[in-house]
């Protein structure tokens, strides 16, 4: 861990996830960006378990974009992650942003997730 933004944010993620905690009924969806793909998961705290993970890596997203990591790809994933989510019976969640500004993808992310019917 060489980048000094990336240990800051690792902080602020730690700062954070002691304020959050999800439950079975209410799980921490923790989003987690690289430069070419977003990545999003439901965890469940008390049991120490992802619940439901998904990322623009799946067929589906990637087929649709050339580079997944822009503004445009993270709408779309926020939509079907939505989607997806709301099949499995989660209607509610704690959104965890993993430290990250709540700009660009991130916001992106965030809205399309309302949009698709997600409390947060």
């Amino acid at each position: 861990m060489d980048n000094k933004k990336e240990l800051l944010r690792r902080k602020r993620h730690a700062r954070i996830k002691l304020k959050m905690f999800g439950t079975a009924s209410k799980p921490r969806l923790v989003v987690h960006r690289s430069l070419k793909n977003f990545y999003a998961q439901l965890i469940d705290d008390t049991e120490k378990k992802t619940i439901f993970s998904f990322s623009t890596l799946n067929k589906e997203i990637k087929k649709q974009f050339a580079n997944c990591g822009n503004i445009k790809a993270a709408e779309i994933f926020g939509q079907v992650f939505a989607a997806k989510a709301k099949e499995k019976g989660f209607h509610k969640v704690i959104f965890d942003r993993a430290g990250y500004l709540y700009h660009g993808r991130i916001k992106a992310f965030a809205e399309a997730l309302r949009k698709g019917g997600l409390e947060f």
